[in-house]
């Protein structure tokens, strides 16, 4: 049966238009991702130091008390470590890492050893306690002592406090080896008095957690400027950098994107910048840190050079690949696409090719869209539950994905009128819109953006609704109104706090908008039908 009059094809070409573009992007997305990239060449292999945490294994976390890594699991790290770094910085004394210093000496390593402090007196007695105790007997192999890691930031000790702490030290240890404490530069800039404590200013700067976050390319350049900062602030004194480094995975902070391309060229330009100025530093970190997720989402959890196998993420020299198994995308979008078909079968109301196409066309970016969601739950999930949400939610995505695109196909290949989908599952994508907008606009700094499973019902509902006529529309409930009339202010909230410059942000904005918009113009249309009628 042909299709009725307000279908015409002035209103099918878009549908077309729409399916063949999002399924293009999602083949040219996987490929783009999987290109090698020429980045600028390291002047060697080798780096100065490198701060080291052992708990990659799951479930394990500093803040377990009873966590204990042996020595023999250091050894092995160390003793791998050392091929490529000739220093490693620690942070604490509990949990077995008191053992750090004396293995490090083994393989000729150096020591930048930390003591950890926070709030808690008596765990604070104990590390330093130990602290000067390892001191004392590992002098040659120290590079310094640090007495406490961004407790100022944290906002656990005041200055007093902490420079009672760090004489203590100074007193304590051998003179031969100096003591310093770690923090944000911005935070030797607010207390001053702490240069007076220490031999030497250890900063961190990371370009990525920037109040104002740095992008890659001028990352660098802003590591530069804060260095040569810190040293007319303080003349005549010793600035370290303790911390520095790129996030290979997770959220887009502004134009500060993670990624491994991304953490590949900040850390090959480093280190030019750094022999040019025979600097001291040390990078951040060895091993990616699954805990921190946490704490920090998931961009805390791949700081490191390493992953949690302990494999290089990426080389000093030649090209750098973001993703070398691209071609899953690939393959998962050919698999959405026979699934659609089959789903096709059932009570098939048209006939001919036209409905093949938009089904096939709707699997596969279905398929790639769901694929790169799947990419950032292997990035983010932390354990069954998350995986349990996540599958679920995704099923749920697909699930929706085949029911609108049975209704799309049946449209387009001319099958009789049916009321378009809607009811609880449309409201239900309406609600967890909110929600995850809710949560970005209140509680969003580490959340990551699923881009991947919103644009399903996203894209799928606004194609719905340009398909669907007044006769079979599903008008939304009072509701769905209300729910769809906050979405575009919430996610115009997100672009603003990233002042405007994180695409992914705006992608957000865009989903938003194409499942909001047809709600509320419909909410004008059935305002308008009864006089019409009349």
């Amino acid at each position: 049966m042909p299709p009725q009059p307000s279908h015409s094809s002035r209103a099918l070409w878009p549908a077309w238009l729409i399916l063949g573009l999002v399924a293009g992007l999602g083949a040219l997305w996987w490929w783009h991702i999987g290109r090698p990239v020429d980045l600028p060449e390291a002047p060697s292999a080798r780096i100065s130091c490198v701060s080291y945490a052992p708990f990659r294994e799951p479930g394990e976390t500093p803040f377990d008390l009873n966590a204990f890594v042996s020595p023999q699991r250091i050894d092995a790290d160390l003793r791998a470590l050392s091929q490529r770094f000739d220093c490693v910085r620690t942070y604490s004394q509990s949990h077995g890492l008191d053992a750090v210093p004396a293995i490090a000496g083994r393989y000729g390593m150096k020591v930048l050893m930390g003591i950890w402090l926070g709030r808690d007196a008596k765990s604070n007695a104990q590390e330093i306690k130990q602290g000067i105790a390892t001191a004392q007997a590992n002098p040659q192999v120290l590079r310094g002592v640090i007495v406490g890691n961004e407790v100022l930031l944290r906002g656990e000790l005041s200055p007093k406090a902490l420079t009672a702490f760090v004489r203590e030290v100074r007193a304590a240890v051998p003179t031969s080896v100096p003591v310093t404490y770690a923090d944000v530069w911005e935070f030797w800039l607010r207390y001053p008095q702490m240069a007076e404590a220490v031999d030497y200013l250890t900063i961190h700067i990371l370009p990525y957690w920037e109040d104002e976050p740095v992008p890659p390319e001028g990352a660098v350049r802003h590591v530069a400027h804060v260095y040569a900062r810190m040293k007319q602030e303080f003349p005549g004194r010793e600035v370290m950098i303790g911390e520095t480094g790129w996030p290979s995975a997770g959220k887009q902070r502004r134009e500060a994107s993670a990624s491994v391309v991304n953490q590949a060229r900040y850390m090959r330009e480093f280190l030019h910048y750094a022999g040019s100025v025979d600097m001291p530093y040390n990078v951040i970190e060895a091993f990616d840190q699954p805990w921190k997720r946490a704490q920090e989402g998931t961009v805390g959890g791949y700081w490191g050079l390493f992953d949690v196998q302990a494999k290089p993420k990426f080389a000093m020299q030649g090209p750098v690949v973001e993703e070398p198994r691209w071609k899953l995308g690939w393959y998962a979008g050919a698999a959405a696409a026979l699934l659609f078909a089959l789903a096709g079968l059932w009570r098939r109301p048209w006939r001919g090719m036209r409905g093949w196409l938009a089904l096939a066309l709707a699997g596969f970016a279905s398929g790639t869209a769901l694929a790169w969601q799947a990419r950032q739950m292997v990035y983010a999930c932390r354990d069954r539950l998350e995986w349990g949400v996540s599958i679920g939610a995704c099923l749920f995505g697909l699930g929706t994905a085949i029911v609108l695109a049975r209704w799309i196909a049946g449209r387009l290949a001319g099958a009789p009128p049916v009321p378009a989908p809607g009811g609880w599952l449309r409201f239900g994508w309406l609600f967890v819109l909110a929600l995850f907008g809710l949560l970005l606009v209140f509680d969003g700094r580490y959340r990551d953006f699923p881009l991947g499973l919103y644009a399903l019902p996203c894209i799928g509902y606004a194609l719905v609704a340009w398909l669907a006529g007044r006769s079979d529309a599903s008008r939304p409930s009072l509701e769905e109104r209300f729910l769809a009339f906050s979405l575009p202010p919430l996610a115009v909230i997100v672009v603003l706090q990233d002042a405007g410059l994180n695409p992914i942000a705006w992608l957000w904005l865009g989903l938003n908008l194409l499942i909001a918009v047809p709600m509320l113009i419909a909410r004008r249309q059935a305002v308008r039908l009864p006089a019409q009628q009349a």
